[in-house]
């Protein structure tokens, strides 16, 4: 069974059925929360060791995280390489060092005379295959060290393009210099890397203000349960 709003009622249940059959629960994490923050909260409440997340979300960022338990960790995988769909939030005419609201922004250039017929053409551009150079504040690994380490110590490495699709991209909000697009796309996108490259295709600079996970495949953040709408009583040790 999954743990999602229409199924917390029954989580005793859930829970008893994890030792055997394993266990999945869609949880809408909060902003400041790194993965690993709701995956290891969701440990100390079920006592379930064996414990992981289907796809990585920044700190700064809300929404889905599908996170397994038991044997259904090995399901992981096959969530992973789903299709994600992200509202995310662009601030045009400037940039930051972290492609993200998390460092202080520096401005670029103007945007007053963009029209949106003028973005909306930048933005589709970015639809389909395309190369895409990953962040330096991301857990990439290069010589065995992962690359945010090396940014926070100022150094900036160059970064092979990947290649990743961009199902769709719609405007659904304008109102400059933020940006609101809905973005469905492959596993490994950074949309970071989407919001740094629609503002330097603008020529003005642009950087992820917000973004949100609303769905992975055929799951939906709104049939998903936050941390603290889980059960909180503390229950026998599982294994």
């Amino acid at each position: 069974m999954m743990l999602t709003k229409e199924t917390v009622e029954n989580f005793g249940q859930w829970l008893a059925d994890i030792p055997e059959h394993g266990g999945v629960v869609l949880i809408d994490k909060d902003k400041d929360w790194t993965s690993f923050d709701a995956v290891a909260k969701l440990r100390g409440i079920t006592r379930i060791k064996k414990i992981g997340h289907a796809g990585t979300l920044d700190p700064l960022a809300t929404g889905l995280l599908i996170i397994c338990l038991g044997k259904l960790t090995k399901s992981i995988q096959s969530f992973q390489d789903q299709t994600k769909v992200y509202r995310a939030v662009i601030k045009l005419g400037a940039t930051t060092r972290t492609d993200d609201a998390e460092a202080e922004e520096e401005p670029i250039g103007d945007y007053s005379h963009l029209s949106r017929e003028d973005i909306e053409t930048a933005v589709q551009s970015f639809t389909g295959a395309i190369m895409q150079v990953p962040p330096m504040f991301s857990a990439i690994k290069k010589d065995g060290v992962p690359l945010y380490k090396m940014a926070r110590k100022g150094k900036e490495i160059e970064r092979e393009p990947r290649s990743v699709f961009i199902e769709s991209i719609d405007i659904s909000d304008f109102s400059l210099p933020y940006l609101t697009l809905d973005v469905t796309c492959s596993k490994g996108t950074y949309i970071r890397s989407l919001a740094r490259d629609i503002g330097e295709r603008l020529g003005c600079g642009g950087y992820l203000a917000d973004l949100r996970r609303t769905a992975i495949g055929m799951y939906n953040v709104d049939n998903a349960l936050r941390i603290g709408d889980i059960p909180q009583t503390p229950r026998r040790t599982a294994e």
